[in-house]
Formats: C-alpha cells, structure tokens, sequence
C-alpha cells in the first residue's frame, strides 16, 4: 500500500466543499460519491472523464487515464461506433451500461462497470 506524505498530490479534491480524497480506492470507495455519466473523447479515448457527484452537490471529473488501469482485459483497435453492431452507449453521456461490441471503446465500458460495483465505505 502506497504511503502518504504531504509532497504527494491527492488522487482528487472537491472543488465545492474541499473535501480530499488521497488516493483512488479511497475516492472510489467513498460512498459519497457517485458515477452518474461518461463523456467520451473519440479522438484520444483516455483523454474522456467520468462524471461523478459528490453529495456536497458538485459534480466532479476523472479521466479514462486516471482509471485505465482498473480494466486487465483487451483492447480492440477498431471503433464500431455507427455501426449495426454499437448500441450507441458512449453516445449518452448517461448512459452507464455495459456493452458487448467489439469495439476500441468497450474498455471504457467495463471501467464504467468496475466502477459503478466498487465496494462503498460502511458496505457489509
């Protein structure tokens, strides 16, 4: 488990209340906050942010980049957006459902995922 010390930035700091969070899990795991969407950026998929709200009633943003590495799986090279087989998921910003295309953006989608069942604090 990686150390704290007062040189190290903080994982994410609210921008309404302040509130700090150190590191990821601890962000992720806080149960007051929640994933409500994903802004896609098809030009660079890691450069897109998920949206979350905190309960102090602002909405914060965590790029692709800062979660990627949650997601062990493949990555295809080819975005299907468009096409028969793209339900259109990333076109909703949200829209937080999984998707089974094979498609470059499928990551994402189970990045979504991971996120959305991360255990919160006080879960049993």
């Amino acid at each position: 488990m990686k150390q704290y010390t007062e040189s190290m930035e903080p994982f994410k700091t609210c921008t309404l209340c302040h509130t700090t969070w150190l590191s990821r899990d601890d962000f992720l795991s806080d149960s007051s906050v929640e994933l409500i969407g994903y802004q896609v950026d098809f030009e660079e998929l890691v450069a897109g942010f998920f949206l979350l709200n905190h309960d102090c009633g602002t909405t914060l943003t965590v790029s692709v980049a800062e979660l990627k590495e949650l997601y062990a799986g493949p990555v295809f090279e080819t975005r299907r957006t468009g096409t028969d087989d793209c339900p259109g998921h990333c076109l909703r910003k949200d829209d937080l459902e999984p998707c089974s295309a094979k498609c470059e953006c499928v990551f994402v989608r189970d990045i979504i995922q991971i996120v959305k069942n991360w255990p919160k604090s006080g879960d049993a």
